[in-house]
């Protein structure tokens, strides 16, 4: 795994916040074909994190934190696109789903909302298929401020994700 701005890390004082080793951590254990960015600015929106990435909008992953009939799980979903609940419970076995809750994420997760990343997760997870025609997507590492790219294929291992179709048409 590559971590963009290593040499600049190597003389700051400042660590990475610990979600974010944690996910650089997993992602190395992993072999993963992936690199993490630290963005000079927050990435509280998919188009905030388009625009300091230099990305489509559509390659922004986001990490929805959905509860599935009272248990959680996660909804991989292009930046440029809403997720349809009804698709995503569709994809988990489940009679409804909804977003969660902020308390919620940061239970499921061990992420704040905003900052999920779509790994290291005990939950379920599912990933719409139209990340799937993109040579890289980014997608959150564990801070605002924070990204990793990948391909989507090695997001789908890393996440251990179920693909399907997940988003309003």
């Amino acid at each position: 795994m590559a971590r963009s701005g290593d040499d600049a890390r190597a003389t700051s004082v400042q660590p990475w916040p610990e979600a974010v080793e944690r996910v650089a951590l997993y992602l190395r254990s992993a072999g993963a074909e992936a690199r993490i960015e630290e963005l000079e600015s927050g990435t509280a929106t998919a188009e905030a994190a388009a625009e300091a990435i230099g990305c489509a909008v559509a390659q922004v992953v986001k990490s929805l934190v959905v509860v599935c009939d009272g248990v959680p799980a996660v909804a991989l979903v292009p930046g440029d696109r809403r997720g349809d609940m009804a698709k995503v419970a569709r994809a988990l076995g489940a009679r409804q789903a909804r977003v969660g809750r902020h308390g919620e994420v940061r239970s499921a997760t061990g992420f704040a909302p905003g900052a999920v990343a779509p790994f290291p997760l005990a939950h379920r997870v599912v990933c719409d298929r139209s990340l799937l025609r993109h040579a890289v997507v980014w997608c959150g590492a564990g801070s605002d401020r924070h990204m990793v790219c990948l391909a989507p294929i090695e997001l789908v291992r890393l996440a251990r994700a179920e693909l399907a179709d997940l988003v309003h048409e």
